[in-house]
């Protein structure tokens, strides 16, 4: 038996920093100029440089590994829209609302939403995780 309710929440935060932005295109190879390059993101549409998307969805890799569900829990699956920009400076929190709930495959399917300091939403999916059993491992 899992031990988790439909409407659980659990949300955790980061600014984002410069630092960020350049970890994150050594690690992933990634070095579209929109997000290294100030002087080529001065003449995009957002007119600055923007994150990485999957940086900013790396924050739900800390909300459902560490808070909800939390430990031993393993992502099984997850969908992604991008609704906003993520900007240097911008202070993202992640947020995840269990939605239902497999008692027998030991899945939980979560709401997982990002938005910036100002409430306005930059990220929504949805997750699976597999969940230990009360205390246990998978």
């Amino acid at each position: 038996m899992i031990s988790y309710s439909v409407g659980q929440q659990a949300s955790c935060s980061k600014t984002i920093t410069e630092t960020d932005f350049v970890m994150f295109a050594g690690l992933s190879g990634d070095f579209n100029p929109v997000h290294i390059d100030g002087e080529y993101a001065k003449k995009t549409r957002f007119k600055q440089r923007i994150a990485h998307g999957l940086l900013t969805s790396s924050l739900l890799s800390q909300l459902l590994g560490v808070h909800l569900p939390g430990k031993g829990s393993i992502y099984v699956e997850q969908t992604i829209r991008f609704k906003s920009p993520v900007f240097i400076g911008d202070t993202v929190t992640a947020k995840g609302t269990v939605q239902e709930i497999d008692q027998e495959r030991r899945i939980l399917t979560l709401l997982t939403e990002c938005f910036n300091q100002e409430g306005t939403l930059v990220l929504t999916g949805t997750a699976k995780m597999m969940v230990p059993e009360n205390g246990g491992v998978i």
